[in-house]
């Protein structure tokens, strides 16, 4: 087994582990949801507040274990393979850091739920840039338009471009810590004109190849 799964494993039983004792000292219900200005604005039962992390945590890593297996273009994620551990890694340092801070702020310990993720995000988004562009054709992971499935050409283009916009969605998240009450929603609008651009382009790109292989 790989050193990086050994540890991801770790991580999630010691979330498990957290979780059964919590589930002993947690009133009935939980708070689990907080909008954008920081405030409680959802709860949980006590069950599903300690342990749906720890289990959505365990789901996420089994599932990225499998679904490659099973991928027609399986023999492509192998060349990103170390990539692909430190991005499910990644995601679950993720889930574990909101775990963390939930578990927190249920402890009365009074911090800004929405300022603690900007930075979380910064360096999810950032990584995802760095990942993006190791990655090769697949239909597990990327940006799977019917143009970048169709051509590893235009798949790596628009990868290329993809992983330059995520690096710097991750800069503004971080950057956004100079002005968290105003970052939230106007990076989300980015993000969602981004992911459009990205389709776009691909298809731009397919049309371009498409093309040149008429000439």
């Amino acid at each position: 087994m790989k050193k990086i799964h050994i540890i991801i494993i770790v991580l999630i039983i010691i979330s498990f582990i957290t979780a059964i004792y919590l589930y002993q000292v947690f009133p009935d219900k939980i708070a689990s949801h907080w909008n954008t200005k920081g405030e409680v604005d959802g709860y949980m039962s006590k069950f599903w507040g300690v342990f749906l992390m720890p289990i959505v945590a365990l789901a996420a890593f089994l599932l990225f274990l499998f679904l490659p297996k099973i991928d027609p273009m399986k023999n492509n994620i192998k060349k990103f393979e170390k990539y692909y551990d430190g991005f499910i890694l990644v995601i679950i340092l993720f889930f574990i850091y909101i775990y963390i801070l939930t578990v927190l702020s249920n402890l009365n310990i009074k911090f800004n739920m929405s300022h603690a993720i900007i930075p979380a995000l910064g360096i999810f988004f950032y990584y995802i840039g760095v990942f993006m562009k190791k990655l090769k054709r697949n239909s597990f992971v990327g940006i799977k338009t019917p143009w970048t499935l169709s051509s590893d050409k235009v798949w790596d283009k628009t990868h290329a471009l993809g992983s330059k916009l995520f690096k710097i969605i991750g800069v503004l998240f971080i950057l956004g810590l100079l002005y968290p009450d105003k970052t939230f929603m106007p990076i989300m609008i980015v993000i969602l004109l981004m992911i459009v651009y990205l389709f776009v382009y691909s298809y731009i790109e397919h049309r371009k190849e498409k093309n040149e292989n008429s000439l």
